[in-house]
């Protein structure tokens, strides 16, 4: 179990802190010991002189201390008056005559503490070795924290299985999560799980939400998509059978033509397949500051061509300096898909008119491609939106997925996409609304 580990990380610290507050509370309690020892002991240092300064001098040789006393290990020695030692203790390097009261004296055998009084005849000295308090002081503390030292372990295992308990939700939601089949996305059940926990769960769920609806999607982009291209493709077949079957140069040559037309439909609707699968959520992309008006004047640069072909007067209305963020190929491939619808659904002989301004509200920049073909009635305008989705009539090839994909651009980049009607009436207009890049 490594420190990597909540468990391991919790025991750590619980244990670690309880051993340090045992350590700090064991240390003060030998201080607060060690001073009232010396407290006590210099008392009896005291008193054992005072007793014995009264006593005649036929008590006091042979002395002998009281085992009781004598387990602390006071030493007494007696001086005459003019300073000469009359009795001491045997095998014991003593403090020599010091002065009266208490003192601390250092000799070969340690430091002691020393309490002298004076009687008319004598001079009595109680001592004792500040180790023996120290020896002292330690067993007082011992037996003060034995019963700490026994509640320790017990306080241990409960705080083992107290994390333990704690942390069992955990590994009940971890295996819960671990048993899931892959496309099993229902929400996680947080009813029974502790508070902290809950906020991971909703984004667990949050995120298997999202992940169901991504998958839906995906499903239905590809049931959508295998629909729409088997009727291509069973046209191109039917196309190579009327193309076999051709009898006369003539027929040969219009079978071609046929197949063709159909090779390009197919071409530009698994490009447009392709696109679409490109804007679906995802990952956010890179985005990066964009010249609308450059972008807009490159892509209807490239579509010059088409609009000759069917003989449409494509062209830049008027294109003010707009930056935006976004980027860039998505914004190309929306403005493409634009352009081109319009170009395709105008008759030959219309106009396609392509603005970028910046909006009167400001932050704004607005990209308006506007026709003077058929146009979209109101309400067919909120479903021309739909994949595969086209206008009932609509004589145009198409695969009705252009502004799906326009759509899902500007959802992505927080875009407002409008459908109206074109100049005078007539036509379409398509306004799309982003929001500007401040200058750099």
């Amino acid at each position: 179990m490594t420190l990597r580990s909540l468990r391991a990380r919790l025991l750590a610290w619980l244990l670690g802190g309880i051993a340090v507050v045992w350590l700090i509370g064991g240390f003060v309690v030998y201080r607060n010991t060690l001073k009232q020892a010396d407290t006590f002991f210099d008392y009896h240092l005291e008193q054992m002189a005072l007793l014995l300064r009264d006593q005649p001098v036929e008590y006091l040789l042979p002395l002998e201390i009281p085992s009781r006393v004598a387990e602390y290990g006071f030493v007494v020695q007696v001086w005459t008056a003019n300073g000469r030692r009359i009795w001491a203790p045997p095998h014991t390097v003593l403090p020599n005559y010091t002065a009266l009261g208490f003192s601390t004296v250092k000799t070969s055998e340690g430091r002691w503490r020393v309490f002298g009084v004076a009687s008319p005849t004598r001079v009595i000295q109680v001592a004792q070795l500040m180790r023996v308090r120290r020896q002292q002081a330690v067993q007082l503390v011992l037996k003060t924290l034995e019963p700490f030292m026994l509640t320790v372990p017990i306080l241990g295992i409960l705080v083992w299985f107290a994390v333990g308990h704690a942390l069992e939700p955990l590994q009940r939601l971890a295996s819960s999560v671990k048993a899931r089949r892959v496309a099993a996305l229902e929400p996680l059940a947080h009813e029974q799980l502790p508070e902290e926990v809950q906020p991971l769960v909703a984004a667990l769920n949050d995120l298997l939400g999202r992940l169901s609806s991504a998958l839906e999607r995906e499903r239905s982009f590809l049931a959508d998509a295998a629909h729409e291209l088997r009727t291509p493709l069973t046209a191109l077949h039917l196309q190579l059978d009327a193309l076999a079957r051709a009898g006369t140069d003539r027929e040969r040559a219009e079978a071609m033509e046929r197949l063709s037309a159909g090779v390009q439909r197919s071409i530009r609707l698994v490009e447009q397949l392709l696109a679409l699968a490109r804007q679906e959520p995802r990952a956010e992309p890179a985005r990066e500051p964009i010249a609308l008006d450059e972008l807009t004047r490159d892509v209807v640069a490239e579509l010059v061509p088409l609009a000759d072909a069917r003989h449409i007067d494509l062209g830049i209305a008027e294109a003010q300096p707009v930056l935006i963020h976004g980027e860039r190929e998505a914004i190309a491939t929306l403005v493409r898909n634009l352009v081109d619808n319009a170009v395709r659904y105008t008759p030959a002989g219309g106009r396609v008119d392509v603005t970028v301004l910046g909006s009167s509200e400001p932050g704004l920049a607005v990209l308006k491609v506007a026709d003077n073909g058929p146009g979209i009635p109101p309400q067919e305008r909120a479903r021309v939106f739909d994949r595969f989705y086209r206008q009932p009539g609509a004589n145009a090839p198409g695969s009705g997925l252009g502004l799906a994909i326009v759509k899902t651009i500007a959802v992505a980049h927080g875009a407002q996409v409008e459908l109206g009607a074109g100049e005078d009436g007539r036509g379409l207009t398509v306004t799309v609304t982003f929001a500007a890049a401040p200058p750099a």
